[in-house]
Formats: structure tokens, C-alpha cells, sequence
């Protein structure tokens, strides 16, 4: 039985930043995945493919709008959008390809983990390792809701639709939240009628409420939008599907799609560990961790998905890095999530970090907003981008509580308020930075060009300027009405 001073399930982001730090510090480190290469579901099914399809269907719809007079004909391929999916997904998978991780030291081992004890873990059929420290870091996988007739008939998830043979005709989805609205739009834009049918009663459900109001609107110009509907049913016909439809107002009717893509939500996949031989907790399907990620057992820890945190690619990773000090040298490092943003890929993006208006009044906050429109911005109206907002939430001092925006790659522009919350820097220092003309973070700039118009103009120093240049007035006209010293008559000295 081979042993090690830390073992990683997972080859995910979590798993491969985890195993990486851990090895580089000089620990004995074995990296366990399930699959046949690492990446998880980020490079697999997720983050990568989803964006490579999103610029394609960008391109594509860039081909058919904007032509400049040029006459494009022909159909799309969508062979040649797979191939550009594919593409990037290989070019990635070399970068974290197992021999970067050998190069490093660690033992990368494939095949399903799980428990045989607190710290021996089998892998496969045949191979069995000892461990003194554990990283859980398995990620998650689709979930698929108890719709009556779902197992009768070929749906796709994220981790398929990448798969299909043709552009559907009509796509079908369940589920609003982000891969919901992402696959719809692009697909929308490659040429798919598409329907989204979603249960609440607006979609982007952790967006400050003006954000999601406004994307409900770009989006149902491409989309037909269901919200407060459910799938109650699905049957197969004729080669499509019938998807029964629940509205909460008590109508009831019928969608035909050829495809269907289950985007209800992800869990943590954990089923497989036999975390009870590890004696391991678990809380509402995820693994309960302490602030250090600890788990139940001080020696095993877990990051990523498996937790209850943000479902974030680029959070899991910076957990990942947070705990590998904590398992190699007993440190209590913790990791505030505060200050962590995420982007849906939309367009337009649509960014978020910090709190929401919504949840600033539930708290009976006082804070202040500050807002700008893209129409308002030189470089969004070169480019004819202007549909748009930047919205920054404030407390009474200027600390930024929290920073939306939806527009054109709003993803990257915005990244400077991250910054500016994460060193406590206030509003005013994002006015005083000098922007390069014309740019898109000239929105971010405008923003925050509000809260010293409203120092200048609503705050206390109109009033004592006022002072000062009455004061000065006064001085400067009572010198007036006297000589100079110089023009005063000679006094008559004789």
C-alpha cells in the first residue's frame, strides 16, 4: 500500500490547485480522478466549452446583423462550432495535462475514490493508498428533477449538449439560473427557436433586482421566457418531446421541442466516497466543514462544490488555495467570500460582487447608490454596445458594499471594483484613478464620478466655499474703495 502525506480527490479546478500546492511545498501528494484525464467538469463540461460555444454563437450573430454591406449566404455548420469547442477544449487540456502534475511530484492515479477508512482510500478495483491528510475536492453534477416520464426520454445536461449531432430546431430548457440562460442565448443566436421554463418568477435569482429586471428584458427579444411554470410532465413524440407545462396563474399547456436540456441545479457528488467508513459529516448533502475547511474529521478537509459556498470554478480554487497551508503546517486560515465576484456570460455580461439592494434592505442598511448608463460612455457608443448599467452600493462613507453591471464584456471592466472592496479602498479612489480614453471601464469611472458630485454639490463644502468667497469679496472690495500706500499725497513738509 503506497503512502502519502496528502491525497486530493478530485481533478478539478479545487483538486488540481490543491495537489499542485501541496507538492510544491514538498509533500508526498497523490491526485485521484475518476475520469480518464483531468480538467473536471470546468474544462469538460462547463466553464470552457460553454464560453467557446457563447463565441461562436457571438460571431455568428456579428456575420448575420452587422454585414456593412457585405452579402453573407449559406447555413451554419454546426460541425465547425463543435470543432471551435473541441479546439479550445484541447489546448487547455494540455496546459493541465498529467504531466505538469508529475513534473511536480505527484502521483495523479484514475478511477473512482472511495473509503475503506478514515485515511486508506481505494481506488478502482485494485489500488488502495494510505494518507495522513485528505482533500475532498469531487465537484458536482446535474440534478434531475422528479418530472413524471423523465427517464423515458433522451434529455442532455451541460455534461451532454456539447454532444448533439445538429443544432436543435427548437431547444427546450429547465431551469433559469446560469447555464439555463447562457445555452439559451447562444443557441438562440446560432439559429434555435428556444424556450425557457422556469419555476420563480424572474430568472438571474441572485441578481440585484434591477440587473434581472433588465436582462428579463434583452433576453425575451430572443427567447420565449415561462416564468412561474413548471414541466410536470414529458413524453416522447414522434422523434420530439411534449413537455406538459404547469403555469402557477392554473393554465395548463403543451410545448414541442426536439431537444431538451435539464438545467435544474447541481449537487455535490459525493455519493460514490463512502464517506461514512471516514466517518465523515454531512449536511444537507453537502460535506460540513469549519471555516478552515476542515471536515468532521480534523485530518480531512474539503473545497469546491462538496461544500455549501459559491459554485464557482474561481472559487473553488481559491478555497483550494486557502487549505493547503491549513493541511500541510496546522495553520487556521479561512477564506470570506465577501469579496467574490461572478460573471454570467450573457450578452450582455451581466457582473457581480458584494451585496445587492435587495439584501441592504432586508438588513435595514444605509447606503447609497450610485448608477451609470453605457449610452453615457464614449467607447460603448463607438462600438453601438449602449444597452446598460454599472450600479455601485455604498454605506454612508463611501465603502463600496457591493457593484453590479450588465453590458458588454462587463466581466473584465469591472474587475477594478473587486479590487478596490478587497483593499477597502471607498468610491472616491476609483474616481480619482486616471482612465485611458476612450475605454468600457469609463462606466466603472462614471460611476463613481457621482460621489463626488454629490460631496461637491449636496455635501457641506458648497457652503463653506460660499463663506470663503463672500469673505474674500468683502476683503477685496474694501481695498478697493482706499489708495494704495504709494498713491497717497506727500504730506506738505515745509
Amino acid at each position: 500500500m503506497e503512502r502519502y502525506q496528502v491525497a486530493v480527490i478530485g481533478g478539478g479546478s479545487a483538486g488540481m490547485t490543491a495537489a499542485a500546492g501541496a507538492a510544491s511545498m514538498g509533500a508526498k501528494t497523490a491526485l485521484i480522478e475518476k475520469k480518464d484525464s483531468l480538467g473536471g467538469d470546468c474544462l469538460h463540461y462547463g466553464c470552457v466549452p460553454s464560453k467557446s460555444l457563447i463565441d461562436a454563437a457571438a460571431r455568428v450573430d456579428t456575420i448575420k446583423s452587422q454585414n456593412f454591406g457585405f452579402n453573407v449566404t449559406g447555413e451554419l455548420n454546426f460541425n465547425l462550432v463543435k470543432e471551435h469547442v473541441k479546439s479550445a477544449q484541447s489546448i487547455i487540456q494540455e496546459i493541465d495535462g498529467t504531466d505538469r502534475f508529475t513534473d511536480l511530484g505527484v502521483d495523479v492515479y484514475f478511477g473512482g475514490a472511495s473509503f475503506l477508512s478514515p485515511h486508506e482510500i481505494k481506488i478502482g478495483h485494485t489500488d488502495v493508498v494510505y494518507a495522513e491528510k485528505i482533500i475532498i475536492a469531487t465537484g458536482s453534477s446535474p440534478v434531475i428533477p422528479p418530472i413524471e416520464g423523465i427517464k423515458d426520454i433522451t434529455y442532455v445536461t451541460n455534461e451532454t449538449i456539447f454532444d448533439l449531432e445538429k443544432l436543435p430546431e427548437h431547444l427546450g430548457i429547465i431551469g433559469g439560473g446560469t447555464v439555463g440562460v447562457e445555452m439559451a442565448q447562444a443557441f438562440a443566436k446560432l439559429g434555435s427557436k428556444v424556450t425557457i421554463v422556469e419555476g420563480s418568477d424572474q430568472l438571474f435569482s441572485k441578481e440585484d433586482q434591477d440587473i434581472s429586471t433588465f436582462m428579463y428584458n434583452v433576453l425575451k427579444e430572443e427567447i420565449d421566457i415561462e416564468l412561474n411554470t413548471k414541466v410536470v410532465k414529458t413524453e416522447s413524440d414522434s422523434g420530439s418531446i411534449k413537455l406538459h407545462l404547469s403555469h402557477r396563474s392554473g393554465k395548463e399547456e403543451i410545448k414541442i421541442v426536439d431537444t431538451l436540456l435539464v438545467a435544474a441545479g447541481r449537487k455535490p457528488s459525493l455519493n460514490s466516497l463512502d464517506l461514512a467508513k471516514a466517518g465523515v459529516a454531512v449536511k444537507n448533502g453537502f460535506v460540513e466543514v469549519d471555516k478552515t475547511f476542515a471536515s468532521s474529521q480534523p485530518h480531512i478537509f474539503a473545497v469546491g462544490d462538496v461544500i455549501e459556498t459559491l459554485p464557482f470554478t474561481h472559487a473553488a480554487g481559491e478555497e483550494a488555495k486557502t487549505v493547503v497551508p491549513n493541511v500541510l503546517f496546522g495553520l487556521k486560515r479561512g477564506l470570506d467570500h465577501a469579496h467574490t465576484p461572478w460573471v454570467t456570460f450573457t450578452s450582455p455580461e451581466v457582473f457581480h460582487v458584494g451585496k445587492t439592494e435587495q439584501q441592504l434592505q432586508s438588513e435595514k442598511a444605509d447606503y447609497r447608490t450610485y448608477r451609470a448608463h453605457l449610452d453615457e460612455v464614449d467607447r460603448f457608443i463607438t462600438s453601438h454596445e449602449t444597452r446598460g448599467f454599472v450600479k455601485i452600493l455604498t454605506d454612508k462613507k463611501g465603502r463600496i458594499l457591493g457593484a453590479h453591471a450588465a453590458g458588454k464584456e462587463a466581466g473584465e471592466w469591472m474587475q477594478i471594483a473587486v479590487f478596490a472592496m478587497k483593499n477597502k479602498h471607498k468610491i472616491g479612489s476609483l474616481s480619482r484613478m486616471i482612465y485611458s480614453y476612450p475605454t468600457k471601464a469609463g462606466a466603472l469611472q462614471k460611476a463613481a464620478d457621482l460621489y463626488w458630485r454629490e460631496k461637491l454639490f449636496e455635501g457641506p463644502l458648497p457652503k463653506l466655499t460660499k463663506k470663503f468667497l463672500d469673505l474674500k469679496y468683502k476683503v477685496t472690495s474694501r481695498n478697493d474703495h482706499h489708495p494704495k500706500q504709494e498713491e497717497l499725497p506727500l504730506k506738505n513738509t515745509q
